[in-house]
């Protein structure tokens, strides 16, 4: 398969108009967020700040990743709607260009030392990478790929990254659209124990072992000790 078209095919049942993915599920969180666009993002973490915090700055222009990988279909939605939520999340260079980090850059700023560097070696598999808002301790981080390895749907996986007791990566959601729904109270949090709950979901399972196969050798976790 052509490495810069790494579109998971695996069991293709068509998602794509379905109420609980993709497009069509990040439509329904922004209508959630237009309802009050100044509310925060994060009940629990004030710094977070607000879906929208004053004029909307949609980007609708934006399709691909520098990498020229495709934004998938969920941030194009959001994106056409606003993109400030992601801007003070450092999604953005000073001239408005995607700005991706590396794992390692992340985590590093986020956690410091000696935590942050324990990421580094491992930033090669996760590619370009996005901070969203999420955790309290952990954080959430959206991943590219070196490949742009992408479900069927065109999603990217968004990990949990945790450092209590020992550094982790866990895959979270299956994609932008199921992270921005369950942030915004479209989808009720899933109350099954572990980041990676939602490989129990029966509509979100196969996605989910989808990027663990692609990304992590079907795990759902990685040790990130050099």
């Amino acid at each position: 398969m052509d490495q810069t078209d790494q579109t998971d095919q695996t069991d293709q049942t068509d998602l794509t108009e379905q109420a609980d993915h993709g497009r069509v599920l990040t439509e329904r969180a922004v209508a959630a967020v237009r309802e009050d666009p100044g509310r925060q993002v994060l009940d629990y973490h004030r710094f977070a700040g607000p879906w929208v915090e004053g004029a909307l700055r949609p980007r609708p222009e934006l399709t691909a990743f520098p990498s020229g990988h495709p934004l998938p279909p969920s941030l194009r939605t959001w994106l056409a709607y606003d993109s400030g939520m992601l801007a003070r999340h450092d999604w953005f260079d000073e001239d408005g260009a995607l700005a991706p980090r590396t794992l390692g850059e992340i985590a590093v700023e986020e956690y410091g030392e000696p935590w942050g560097s324990c990421f580094e070696p491992f930033s090669e598999r996760f590619g370009e990478c996005f901070l969203l808002p999420g955790g309290s301790d952990s954080r959430r981080v959206l991943s590219v790929g070196p490949h742009g390895e992408r479900d069927g749907l065109g999603e990217y996986p968004v990990f949990a990254l945790d450092v209590d007791d020992l550094p982790y990566a866990v895959l979270m959601y299956p994609g932008f659209d199921v992270y921005l729904a369950e942030t915004a109270g479209v989808l009720p949090p899933d109350d099954r124990p572990g980041y990676d709950s939602l490989k129990h979901d029966p509509r979100y399972a196969r996605r989910m072992l989808a990027h663990a196969r692609a990304r992590l050798g079907g795990a759902y976790d990685l040790l990130c000790l050099p």
